[in-house]
């Protein structure tokens, strides 16, 4: 599981778009998916705050590197440029979630 932050150069909406539609088709064929897509709202300072944030799971380690090292990926390397200025990657794996109440 990865919680992904992408940060978009301002303007550059469209292109990250088309980089994440195409990404998103590479990553099915890995046996990855999008499986949570959250746009943060609210004041923060200009750059401080990702564009989106992705919650991405693939079926194993080995599929994650072999979407990573696909060739067709590799060639969206100039949108992915242009749309994107900054990425943050957490990879784990799923917790349980806390349930509240008395120890």
């Amino acid at each position: 599981m990865l919680v992904v932050s992408l940060f978009v150069h301002p303007g550059r909406e469209a292109e990250f778009h088309r980089f994440e539609t195409e990404a998103a088709r590479i990553m099915r064929r890995h046996g990855g998916r999008i499986d949570r897509v959250i746009r943060p709202t609210g004041p923060a300072p200009e750059g401080a705050r990702p564009h989106e944030i992705h919650v991405v799971t693939f079926q194993s380690a080995a599929a994650l590197e072999a979407y990573r090292a696909d060739a067709e990926l590799r060639a969206l390397g100039p949108l992915r440029e242009s749309a994107i200025a900054r990425t943050e990657v957490t990879i784990g794996t799923e917790g349980e979630p806390y349930r509240g109440g008395a120890s």
